[in-house]
């Protein structure tokens, strides 16, 4: 798990999420790099409920598996 020292480049790691997001068939529409961030943090933004009702299910059968 990445933690705040850690060196992860957020760039990359944007990209690997909306992959795999992408992947699962479900789209972040504000997914994308906070580049206003001294820490170098990944804005999931906001999405429909629907949407995270969905990433909950995908996640959730992931963790059965």
């Amino acid at each position: 798990m990445a933690t705040q020292c850690d060196e992860t480049d957020p760039d990359a790691a944007t990209e690997q999420l909306r992959t795999a997001l992408t992947r699962a068939r479900i789209v972040f529409p504000s997914l994308g790099t906070d580049y206003g961030s001294t820490l170098g943090l990944v804005n999931l933004g906001r999405v429909h409920p629907a949407v995270a009702v969905r990433l909950a299910f995908r996640l959730d059968k992931g963790h059965d598996a």
